[in-house]
């Protein structure tokens, strides 16, 4: 219904910036007040067309169609509804107070927008009213003068006359003001989330996150027929995966384990002939907090029986092209091996909105002693770039002793190798470029120029000296080695339930770390944004595997049964929703689209968790604190 109306609407626009289906599937992914203000951008270009009462009338047709955000309450609008058409209705407003001028203007603020309310008689008092404090308006929606219309808001035209005015909670000590220039540190901003998410920012995050998530359970449900299944959270211990979190319980020795993800309950299922499922999972692991990573955090899980790896990865580049909030390429997306993103790029995720891309170079020192039974490789930037600063070459010294390989900057080529050397590398790097050198094991030097890649380029762009493509370009990485070496032998590149690559099969008793796995992952701006795997579903093969990586297979008798009871081929994907939600958000941190995250060391500002437990909650845990 909405895309249709929004369609005619364009058809009568003179304007034609952009064609009609991208304002259709713009208005489709928008939330309400986002609908609202594009309903109303398409409207203004069809005023030569429309007088002013059809136009009048078109936003209040299209505004119908919207979810009422005003149902179940004694408000009749939002802060962020009323515009010219509304004038003359009598109106009741709720919200925090945001701002008090001369005893006669108020704005009134809440989840949806701010409107400016003013008083015109001496019945209501405005000073003793501190900001934040929450309030109800009653009134009548009048029009701005002229001179006093305000483009900034989208309630700019009208202003409310308040009849009355009644506080519902006074606000006391409120320990920051809600204002972008006077924003606080993040500590007491997590101190006292509560306030914090009054921001608008946080508001928009939090209501395009919910929208994402409907929209995502609408075409996995309603389209493709998949069953949404809630799986527990406290499991048995899982070998070979992160470290878990512990649960005690009242029964002396015994434990449980928070999920670290619902990876065999997802298997389980597909042996139980749930053949679809899908689940907007919690999932917690017991590792270092970082800007994109928290102990507890949300994934889309997905698995599906009777498929490949072509169908998954169409399925979910379907499911995000149709259901993300931010424009994506049309599918198929990119798709690169392991081996080739690590041997260009430096990573397994690497970010392809830019250039710069490594050479490998071993070739050329094969007669040289500087490079036996190593590997070199280059990475060529723009020589208008110049020199590095001592604060670059710093961070470059930290990396080749973090990596264990050699660094060679560009105006040290010659005389740290030869004048020979550094004029073939200057041949293959380009006449216009300079380059940076490393030299040692193939894996650590690879890793350590992708990082050098990145610094990089956030120079080189402060400088206009390199093109960074706006928006989101989604890239599969496939073709992971199955096995990874360890300090105590074979450990999982993944997890150790990932089915090897069917060509490599031979290659599993003799020669293991050459052999691929069935695994991807979706990468997005140099960020992983989900990771999945055709699974093992023969029993022999899965008890195989697990004896190869050292993991003991009775403690997963449960899930060995499942296997060996006839469990169909199945594959599946795991969808970082606090990592998607914070590329789409442009955010910093993933703290950012999560309403209540911890702190980068894992605690709870708000409430101070982990806190300590009383000596009769030790007594029938039966825990004893070691110091």
């Amino acid at each position: 219904m909405l895309a249709s109306r929004v369609l005619n609407l364009y058809k009568l626009s003179s304007v034609s910036l952009e064609t009609p289906i991208q304002y259709v599937n713009k208005i489709k992914k928008c939330g309400n007040i986002q609908k609202i203000r594009l309903c109303h951008l398409i409207t203004y270009r069809c005023k030569q067309t429309l007088t002013p009462r059809q136009n009048q009338q078109v936003v209040r047709d299209e505004i119908k169609t919207l979810p009422n955000c005003n149902t179940f309450t004694y408000r009749t609008h939002t802060c962020g509804e009323l515009r010219s058409i509304n004038i003359g209705e009598k109106v009741t407003l709720c919200g925090w107070v945001q701002y008090l001028r001369l005893n006669k203007f108020l704005l009134l603020r809440d989840s949806y927008g701010i409107t400016q309310c003013i008083i015109n008689n001496d019945s209501i008092n405005l000073n003793d009213i501190p900001l934040e404090t929450i309030v109800k308006i009653d009134g009548k929606v009048q029009a701005r003068p002229t001179a006093a219309i305000n483009n900034n808001m989208t309630t700019g035209e009208i202003e409310v006359d308040i009849d009355k005015l009644e506080i519902l909670n006074i606000a006391e000590n409120v320990p920051f003001n809600l204002r972008d220039y006077q924003k606080p540190k993040e500590q007491l901003r997590l101190q006292h989330r509560y306030i914090d998410l009054r921001f608008p920012k946080m508001q928009q995050n939090l209501r395009q996150r919910s929208l994402m998530l409907h929209n995502m359970r609408r075409l996995l449900v309603e389209k493709h027929g998949f069953v949404e299944v809630e799986t527990p959270t406290l499991f048995c211990q899982t070998p070979g995966g992160a470290r878990e979190f512990v649960v005690p319980t009242h029964h002396a020795g015994l434990f449980y384990s928070l999920v670290q993800s619902p990876q065999q309950f997802k298997q389980m299922l597909m042996a139980g002939g749930c053949d679809r499922y899908f689940q907007i999972a919690r999932c917690y692991r017991d590792e270092s907090t970082r800007p994109d990573r928290q102990p507890e955090f949300t994934q889309l899980d997905i698995e599906q029986s009777f498929t490949n790896l072509d169908n998954i990865l169409t399925m979910v580049e379907e499911l995000l092209y149709e259901t993300v909030i931010k424009e994506l390429p049309k599918p198929p997306f990119m798709r690169m091996t392991y081996k080739d993103a690590l041997e260009n790029y430096g990573t397994d995720k690497p970010n392809m909105t830019y250039e710069l891309k490594i050479k490998n170079v071993t070739n050329l020192f094969s007669e040289s002693n500087d490079c036996v039974d190593l590997k070199a490789f280059a990475l060529p930037y723009p020589s208008k770039l110049g020199k590095l600063t001592a604060k670059y070459k710093e961070k470059l010294s930290e990396l080749k002793k973090k990596y264990t390989v050699r660094i060679i900057l560009n105006e040290n080529i010659s005389k740290e190798l030869s004048t020979d050397l550094s004029d073939k590398i200057q041949n293959i790097v380009g006449d216009c470029n300079s380059s940076v050198i490393a030299i040692g094991e193939n894996e650590q030097v690879c890793l350590c120029l992708g990082e050098v890649r990145e610094l990089l380029r956030g120079l080189l762009q402060s400088k206009g000296l390199i093109e960074v493509k706006e928006g989101i370009v989604p890239l599969w990485v496939v073709d992971f080695p199955l096995f990874v070496k360890g300090e105590n032998g074979l450990e999982t590149c993944h997890h150790p339930f990932t089915a090897p690559h069917p060509d490599d099969m031979h290659l599993l008793d003799s020669e293991p770390l050459k052999v691929r796995s069935l695994a991807y992952d979706i990468v997005m701006n140099g960020n992983e944004i989900g990771g999945g795997s055709v699974r093992v579903h023969n029993v022999n093969l899965q008890e195989k595997l697990l004896k190869m990586l050292n993991l003991d297979s009775n403690k997963l008798t449960h899930f060995m049964n499942a296997l060996r009871s006839g469990c169909p081929p199945h594959a599946g994907i795991a969808l970082g929703i606090d990592r998607l939600m914070t590329l789409t958000c442009d955010a910093d941190s993933i703290r950012d689209v999560i309403a209540f995250p911890k702190s980068h060391d894992g605690k709870d500002p708000l409430s101070g968790a982990p806190n300590v437990i009383s000596e009769n909650d030790k007594k029938y845990y039966h825990i004893n604190i070691v110091k």
